[in-house]
């Protein structure tokens, strides 16, 4: 097995990069608001992303890459089975957080330690590009809060109001760098 992590190119970003990538999860239990608090709710469903889906990642990546953010990505024998992207722009009224937009782990490559490589990565480029900390609307699958906690990540201090309305159920996170 080849094993090669590397910054993708806004060229390279297209629908064919994706054909060995899976993004199949079984969520069985959510992270929710309930009172002001944070609680643990069954709220089962399979997250897959259609064509429509892949369509509007292909389009927010290129973007990503060609607005000078950073597109990061983990292949296994040539194939791409995870990828991590920052958009470039200082949000926050401290103009301290870099947006992860995206951190993705093929459904056959997980568990391996890919996800926190990705992470690390994500995260040294925004340190190197003036950020404090990573912006982070995760998902709410106690899976995914799991993996976030478990690399230090807290409730977001500021929450980003655009990525609520968009997302009302995702855990608005933050990665101090």
């Amino acid at each position: 097995m080849e094993a090669q992590y590397r910054e993708l190119t806004e060229n390279e970003i297209c629908r064919d990069l994706f054909s060995h990538f899976i993004r199949r999860q079984k969520v069985v239990k959510c992270w929710r608001r309930d009172g002001g608090k944070w609680v643990i709710k069954d709220d089962p469903f399979i997250d897959d992303w259609s064509e429509a889906d892949y369509g509007i990642l292909i389009a927010c990546l290129k973007n990503t890459a060609a607005t000078g953010g950073f597109v990061y990505g983990f292949f296994c024998d040539g194939k791409l089975k995870g990828f991590a992207s920052v958009e470039s722009a200082l949000s926050g009224t401290a103009r301290n957080y870099l947006d992860l937009t995206s951190l993705h782990v093929s459904a056959d490559m997980r568990g391996k330690g890919i996800g926190k490589r990705l992470l690390l990565a994500a995260g040294k480029w925004a340190k190197e590009h003036g950020a404090g900390k990573l912006y982070i609307s995760a998902h709410s699958a106690v899976e995914t809060q799991g993996f976030y906690r478990a690399m230090g990540c807290v409730e977001a201090q500021e929450y980003n109001q655009t990525h609520v309305e968009a997302e009302p159920y995702d855990c608005q996170l933050e990665y101090s760098l």
